[in-house]
């Protein structure tokens, strides 16, 4: 009997995608405490680039669940983009969504390759059912994603047959914010935004924040943020086109990320609101 069809005679095996994110520690947690059905297994996909924080959590987080978190990767993206910056093979196309100098953005890929596709592998792995091969006719494995009811446009069914997209968090009618509040009110903290340090699709506040306490991430966003200056020409993309992180499409060592208040500007929102605004 082949291992695919083994896995059709036996439960469902449930496995939980783990970006040690708000949503996906609740979906992990919540597991952990029997509040929704069995996990078997928990996968991390490591990009090499998250911050600082995001590891320290996930180590934090590890002890605590009763199933196994296995770590998979596709090898280190910092690495790899300074290498095809630097001369080396041009895997560049469909990798982060860098701005260019002429107000476009770099096809995203670097979600797909480096965190989704090595997170099917596992799956497939641990279902025993090999690379490219069917599967079974009947779904095998159930993947619990964390997307909350504020972010249900993400949700997207699986391409496999045997392979069931699952969403705790929209079936218990839980937003990012219930997230917060359950981890609060169960004397957890709160979880670092899980993302690579270079992503171009971090808002000020992210920035700001991870150069105030994190400054070993920020220098290394800014390493990435010089290294990719001179862009890689490409299909439909011009020759010497500068590519860059923040959306201001300056260096980003020089973008300001000073507040109101920092500048010395009072900030009227300190007081009570009282609802009246536009009556």
């Amino acid at each position: 009997m082949t291992p695919s069809s083994e896995i059709v005679t036996r439960r469902r095996l449930r496995v939980l995608s783990l970006g040690a994110g708000v949503q996906s520690t609740t979906v992990a947690l919540l597991a952990a405490r029997g509040l929704i059905e069995p996990v078997d297994h928990a996968i991390f996909a490591d990009t090499g680039s998250e911050p600082k924080a995001v590891y320290a959590h996930l180590r934090w987080l590890e002890p605590l669940l009763p199933f196994q978190v296995h770590h998979v990767t596709a090898g280190n993206l910092k690495a790899e983009i300074l290498g095809a910056m630097n001369g080396g093979r041009n895997r560049m196309d469909g990798r982060p969504p860098f701005l260019t100098k002429g107000g476009g953005m770099l096809r995203r890929q670097c979600t797909g390759d480096f965190k989704i596709m090595p997170i099917q592998r596992q799956v497939r792995a641990l279902a025993g059912i090999a690379r490219g091969a069917r599967g079974p006719k009947d779904v095998a494995v159930e993947q619990l994603i964390g997307i909350s009811t504020d972010e249900a446009g993400r949700m997207k069914d699986s391409r496999f047959r045997w392979l069931l997209h699952r969403f705790p968090l929209i079936e218990l009618g839980m937003s990012r914010g219930d997230c917060l509040a359950w981890l609060a009110q169960h004397g957890y903290p709160t979880p670092p935004k899980s993302a690579c340090t270079f992503c171009p699709y971090h808002d000020d506040r992210m920035w700001r924040d991870m150069k105030l306490n994190d400054p070993e991430s920020f220098a290394e966003a800014v390493e990435v943020d010089e290294a990719i200056r001179p862009g890689i020409a490409g299909p439909k993309r011009p020759e010497g086109e500068a590519w860059f992180l923040h959306r201001k499409r300056i260096p980003l060592r020089l973008v300001d990320f000073s507040t109101a208040e920092d500048r010395g500007q009072t900030n009227l929102f300190n007081e009570e609101c009282e609802g009246m605004c536009g009556v």
